[in-house]
C-alpha cells in the first residue's frame, strides 16, 4: 500500500516548506522553526468519517500547522470521550450522544466541529432474524454505551414497533467486531456503518432498517474538546482545526489519493467498497466542517431524560466562528472550489 510520502507527492504536498510556500495553510508564523506541540486524538473507530484527519496527516498539514498529532482507536466513541473528559486524550472524534451523557454527569466537553450532520448507520440482523418479533428478547451489539451506535438503536427499534426494554444491550466494541459477533450467532442485530456496512452487504448480511437512506439531521461525528481547553488552549484547537478542514476539502478534490489513503487506513482491497466508502464520505461531510443546528436538537430530544436541552451547553462555535471571520474558511472554498 501506498506510503505517506508517496501520497504527499500526489496531494502536490512534498514537504511543509512547499505548503507554506504556495499557501495552502495559513499557518502560524515561522511554525515550521518552532518545536511541534503534541496532541492526541481519537477516533472513535476506523470509519471513514476519520478521512480529513487521516488526509491532513498524510498531506503534513498538521506539522504545517505546529502540532504532532497521534491518532488512536478507542473503540468506541463514548469510551474516548470519557478519555477526553479525564485528561487522557486532547481531542476526540466522536458523536454529540457522548458529549450530552457525559455533561449530564458532570463533564464538560464540548463539540466544536462536525464530520457529519446525518445519521451513517444501518442496522444489520443476523440469520434467522427478518421482523421485529425475531428480534424481540434478543441481544443487540453497540461499540459502548452512550455512543452514536448506542443512540441509533434506539430509533431503529422505534422503526420496528419496538422499546429498549424489549432487547438487551452488550458492548462489542468496533464495527468489524460488532459484524463478526453478529455473523457469529452471538447477537442478533447491531448498527453499522461505512466500510464495514458494505462488506456486510456484500456477505449477505440482512438489513433490518437502513437508517442511512433517511438522511435523519444529527450531528453523527465531529471533533469534541474539554471546555477548559477552549479558554487555555483555544489557538492549538483552531490549528487543529485548520488542517483538519484542509484536510477534509483535499479529500473531496484529490479523489484518487484520498482512496489510497481509505485504502490503507481501512485495510482494504476490493475497489467496490473502496468507492463505496469514498462516495459516502462526500455525499455525508460537511465542506467545513460547521455542525447542524437541527442535528444538535434531534441528538438532545432523542436522548431525553433529565438535564439541559440547550444546544449551547454541548456545542460551542467560537472556534470555527474565528476561523470563518478570519477569512479562512473562505480561502479553503476558494482555493479548493467548494462554491
Amino acid at each position: 500500500m501506498t506510503e505517506m510520502p508517496a501520497i504527499r507527492e500526489r496531494l502536490g504536498l512534498r514537504s511543509v516548506a512547499f505548503v507554506l510556500a504556495v499557501g495552502l495553510l495559513p499557518a502560524l508564523p515561522a511554525a515550521a522553526q518552532q518545536p511541534l506541540t503534541p496532541l492526541k486524538v481519537g477516533m472513535s473507530d476506523a470509519v471513514n468519517t476519520v478521512l480529513p484527519f487521516w488526509m491532513a496527516q498524510a498531506g503534513g498539514l498538521f506539522a504545517a500547522n505546529g502540532l504532532a498529532v497521534e491518532l488512536v482507536n478507542t473503540g468506541g466513541g463514548s469510551r474516548g470521550a470519557q478519555e477526553v473528559q479525564a485528561g487522557k486524550l486532547d481531542i476526540m472524534h466522536v458523536g454529540l450522544s457522548s458529549v450530552v451523557r457525559i455533561n449530564r454527569s458532570g463533564g464538560d466537553l464540548r463539540l466544536v466541529a462536525s464530520m457529519s450532520n446525518v445519521i451513517r448507520f444501518t442496522f444489520f440482523s443476523g440469520e434467522g432474524v427478518k421482523t421485529a418479533a425475531d428480534l424481540k428478547g434478543g441481544v443487540v451489539g453497540v461499540s459502548t454505551f452512550g455512543s452514536e451506535s448506542d443512540s441509533t438503536v434506539t430509533l431503529a427499534l422505534d422503526r420496528l414497533g419496538l422499546k429498549r426494554a424489549d432487547i438487551t444491550l452488550k458492548e462489542y466494541g468496533g464495527s468489524t467486531q460488532r459484524l463478526a459477533a453478529l455473523k457469529a450467532g452471538e447477537i442478533k442485530a447491531t448498527a453499522i456503518n461505512e466500510p464495514t456496512a458494505s462488506l456486510a452487504r456484500e456477505q449477505g448480511v440482512n438489513v433490518l432498517v437502513d437508517l442511512v437512506a433517511e438522511q435523519i439531521p444529527w450531528l453523527f461525528s465531529g471533533v469534541v474538546v474539554r471546555r477548559s481547553d477552549l479558554r487555555e488552549r483555544f489557538g492549538v484547537i483552531a490549528r487543529f482545526l485548520k488542517a483538519a478542514i484542509e484536510g477534509n476539502h483535499l479529500a473531496f478534490t484529490n479523489e484518487k489519493p484520498a482512496k489510497e489513503v481509505l485504502a490503507k487506513e481501512l485495510k482494504l482491497t476490493d475497489s467496490k467498497i473502496i468507492d463505496i466508502s469514498y462516495n459516502d464520505f462526500k455525499l455525508q461531510t460537511p465542506r467545513n466542517m460547521e455542525p447542524s443546528i437541527k442535528g444538535a436538537e434531534n441528538v438532545i430530544t432523542q436522548i431525553g431524560g433529565q438535564g439541559s436541552t440547550r444546544v449551547e451547553d454541548y456545542m460551542d462555535s467560537t472556534v470555527l466562528a474565528a476561523l470563518r471571520d478570519g477569512g479562512f474558511l473562505f480561502t479553503m472554498e476558494r482555493k479548493y472550489g467548494a462554491r
